[in-house]
């Protein structure tokens, strides 16, 4: 994710990075081709005039408006819940560590199911973005531990269902009182419902065709629009239709990047940094050393 500065509004026109623009600028200057062909032929395919006019052009531009304020609309939902399952995940951790201080006599049972935790969030993360978390996994739970989960496919439900017999076998030991027990277990199963809300959108993509009706219907607007406009702007038909193109172009790349929280992408979450503040939170209780925090590199970074 990209992390900046309160930025002027003036150096704000000029943001590179981060923006959009990086990855539609060939769809750009293909627009813009295609207004240049539009003016030298006044408006003229194979000599034939394409009757369009600003009127029709104003009502299929408002009617796709409207559609792209939809698709925006339901991509940012799925981002926006994304952060809230990872805003309870962090919530139910600390919340279950505490408990766990408060009521299992050793230290040590604690900061080991505290390693557990911390595995549970990275093997998540890399779960969602389909990375290797093996590297991660030895550094929390050894050699041994890591390998065997590396044989898993859903190693988060794995390790949940580890931290859950842990606290099984202290019950029946007698170190966890039954009203305890079930304390506990209600924050695991937040836990898990985090876990199983993030694979749900990351398993859930938003429908293809509607992807791909909105891209068709976006392209086929911008091609036809310098036809429609040559006659009432002439030499300013370019530069009018990279400006209108820019806009509903750069709204539906930014609604496909939104709708991907989970991604490498520039807007996507800043898991790395959500993840370690988690193991930052967890470790300060635990008494743990705590790890270097993620921190933005100036101008941006990428997490």
């Amino acid at each position: 994710m990209i992390v900046r500065n309160q930025q002027s509004w003036f150096r704000l026109l000029f943001v590179w990075n981060g923006s959009v623009l990086q990855s539609i600028l060939p769809q750009l200057l293909f627009i813009g081709t295609v207004s240049c062909v539009a003016v030298l032929t006044h408006g003229r395919i194979f000599g034939e005039k394409i009757p369009l006019n600003t009127t029709l052009l104003t009502l299929f531009g408002l009617t796709l408006a409207i559609f792209l304020g939809f698709r925006n609309t339901a991509s940012y939902d799925r981002f926006k819940e994304a952060r809230y399952l990872w805003g309870n995940l962090l919530i139910a951790s600390r919340q279950l560590t505490s408990q766990m201080l408060c009521y299992i006599p050793r230290q040590e049972d604690v900061q080991e199911m505290a390693r557990l935790i911390f595995a549970v969030v990275y093997a998540l993360k890399h779960e969602l973005r389909h990375t290797d978390p093996g590297e991660d996994l030895r550094r929390f739970l050894g050699d041994e531990t890591a390998g065997r989960l590396m044989d898993r496919v859903y190693r988060p439900s794995e390790l949940l269902h580890e931290l859950r017999a842990r606290l099984t076998r202290l019950n029946r030991g007698g170190q966890v009182s039954d009203a305890q027990y079930w304390t506990l277990d209600a924050q695991l199963v937040e836990m898990g419902k985090a876990v199983g809300g993030c694979e749900r959108i990351a398993y859930t993509p938003i429908p293809f065709a509607y992807s791909v009706l909105l891209h068709r219907t976006v392209y086929t607007y911008c091609m036809l629009l310098p036809f429609g406009l040559v006659d009432a702007t002439e030499l300013f038909t370019p530069l009018l239709c990279l400006f209108l193109a820019y806009t509903l172009i750069a709204l539906e790349a930014i609604a496909g990047e939104v709708a991907e929280p989970f991604g490498l992408a520039p807007n996507a979450l800043a898991l790395d940094a959500m993840a370690c503040n988690i193991e930052r939170s967890i470790s300060e209780l635990c008494g743990l050393p705590l790890p270097e925090p993620v921190t933005p590199r100036l101008p941006y970074q990428l997490t």
